[in-house]
């Protein structure tokens, strides 16, 4: 589930979809700008009644169309159950006043939205297992119109064996996404799907505008703090935002002075201690500290973390604090379908003067 922080690194292998029609890169299918449906958005397009997803997974050389909204499509014109396997994928169900229709999720527990929680301990929602190895038997007796899936390569023998058995299979690339509303944008995935395209576009027009409307106001800071993220995931070796990042992105239109902006990637760079400390030591705040939920959890670490002007004057902010009664973490379930929320939540804790009556949607700060 993307909902655990190592999905943010570690996604997993992808389907072999046989009865989708297959076009390479070089496809000569094109949109016309004058109607072209999708803005920011790079993975995906939607033309008429199909649905072209232009990037499956990472280095994707193919790209899968999918028809809808007619006789004989690959979609059911009216979807009455549904199977999702990523939590980033609920927000837009419950947007959509959609949510009824999920039957059949992967790790249940890792979803935190009270609306969908109470559905699940109601049974109307049945477990399947992990996303990668997803129990079958059970999906199979659901007997869902789709499943939406997600994944990084081409072979999963499970979702194959689904989609064998006559159930259609979709893929989300949400997570591929380089820009904050890119990600936000595959909304109108969902709205093709279940045939609440208008409603789709009114969401992320509202989304879009609020977003927009942020930018503005951090416009108008009188200071532009300096920003740290990210820490040491394993051995010696810090994570922190690449400059092109969409995370980067965040931060550039808070109206901050990320100090790795002018890094080279979309990604994410690994860095020494050493360095990071180096460059990072008097940044002003520290934004996402990794998956450590607490100072004491960062000293236990190491112990030279206590060095950073943030750590010293508590101005690290963490969204890992924030969680649905089972665990899930609601920053990565909801924050892909609310950039706007989030990019409100940094301009509160760098500029709170500027939004004096925000209270934060994800980010704590950290004790």
């Amino acid at each position: 589930m993307l909902n655990k922080l190592v999905k943010i690194v570690f996604f997993f292998t992808l389907l072999s979809i046989t009865s989708c029609k297959k076009e390479q890169k070089e496809s000569t299918f094109s949109i016309d700008k004058k109607t072209k449906k999708i803005e920011y958005a790079d993975g995906f397009d939607i033309d008429e009644n199909k649905i072209i997803i232009k990037s499956p997974y990472p280095k994707a050389e193919e790209t899968f169309t999918y028809s809808f909204g007619k006789k004989n499509s690959d979609l059911k014109n009216n979807i009455s159950k549904l199977v999702v396997t990523s939590t980033t994928h609920i927000p837009a169900l419950e947007l959509l006043n959609k949510e009824h229709l999920l039957v059949g999720f992967p790790h249940t527990k890792y979803i935190s939205s009270e609306k969908t929680r109470a559905r699940i301990d109601s049974g109307f929602i049945k477990e399947l297992g992990k996303e990668h190895s997803l129990n079958t038997e059970i999906l199979l007796d659901l007997n869902p119109d789709l499943v939406v899936s997600f994944s990084m390569g081409k072979m999963n023998k499970t979702l194959t064996t689904i989609q064998q058995a006559g159930i259609p299979i979709i893929l989300n690339g949400d997570w591929l996404e380089e820009t904050p509303l890119g990600r936000a944008e595959w909304i109108k995935l969902f709205g093709a799907i279940l045939n609440e395209q208008q409603k789709a576009d009114s969401i992320f027009n509202s989304i879009k505008k609020n977003y927009e409307e942020a930018v503005k106001i951090a416009q108008k800071a009188t200071t532009k703090p300096t920003i740290l993220s990210g820490a040491i995931m394993s051995k010696d070796i810090w994570n922190l935002p690449a400059g092109e990042s969409f995370v980067a992105q965040y931060l550039k239109d808070a109206n901050l002075d990320y100090l790795w902006k002018n890094s080279k990637g979309k990604g994410s760079l690994s860095l020494s201690f050493e360095s990071v400390l180096d460059k990072g030591k008097d940044a002003d705040f520290w934004i996402s500290p990794g998956y450590f939920s607490s100072k004491k959890q960062l000293l236990e670490s190491n112990k030279h973390y206590a060095e950073f002007k943030a750590f010293k004057n508590d101005n690290i902010y963490t969204p890992n604090l924030k969680k649905g009664k089972t665990g899930g973490v609601l920053y990565f379930e909801l924050a892909p379908t609310r950039p706007d929320l989030v990019l409100k939540d940094i301009i509160k804790i760098t500029h709170p003067e500027l939004l004096p009556n925000y209270k934060l949607t994800f980010f704590e700060k950290m004790k």
